[in-house]
């Protein structure tokens, strides 16, 4: 059996609804929360209201999207929904393109230019795997693929996979993470480290 769950706008936000705030801001205020502030309350506030109408005994949720992925996981450990929240790895085209449904505004010159982030994720994913712990060395690495392709580069950070705190060398679980634009397309994508 199949069924959707189809709220109306007024259902699910009633009036003075915005006024209730989920905020982690150690977690939604870097990466993707510094360039879209606000957001991860958002996100937050619309997780939580389902969890709660819902009661799901699992949720899935996608690495491509780790921060959000954190955050969400955090909310639910600390709200003690009884949810287990069960992380999708990031599916790629065969060559190597992060899926995304934004994918679909680039060109196909954009699309190629665009293959510059996961080239650049991996090539510092094998520095490290030669023993280059040194993330200022990594990220080098990633920033001059992604320039030589001319995108502009929103950042690309190396931080603690649970923290989301900057790390100087790679000694725990550690994510690269970029966000950059091709053309008018802002693009996200990561990989993480001594998983």
């Amino acid at each position: 059996m199949s069924l959707i769950f189809q709220p109306t706008v007024e259902q699910m936000y009633p009036a003075d609804s915005t006024d209730l705030v989920i905020d982690l801001p150690a977690l939604s205020t870097v990466l993707e929360g510094k360039h879209r502030p606000g957001h991860f309350r958002g996100v937050c506030q619309v997780v939580a209201k389902l969890f709660n109408i819902i009661q799901p005994q699992a949720a899935c949720f996608g690495e491509k999207d780790y921060q959000q992925l954190r955050i969400l996981t955090t909310m639910t450990e600390t709200m003690n929904f009884p949810i287990q929240i069960i992380p999708g790895p990031t599916l790629r085209d065969p060559d190597g393109l992060a899926m995304s449904s934004r994918n679909r505004y680039l060109s196909p010159e954009e699309r190629q230019k665009a293959l510059s982030i996961s080239r650049g994720l991996f090539a510092a994913r094998e520095q490290f795997a030669t023993g280059i712990d040194q993330t200022n060395r990594l990220l080098t690495t990633i920033q001059h693929t992604l320039l030589e392709q001319h995108l502009a580069i929103d950042y690309v950070a190396a931080v603690d996979a649970q923290s989301l705190k900057p790390v100087e060398r790679i000694t725990t679980p550690t994510l690269l993470a970029v966000a950059a634009r091709v053309g008018s397309t802002r693009l996200i994508d990561n990989v993480v480290l001594l998983t």
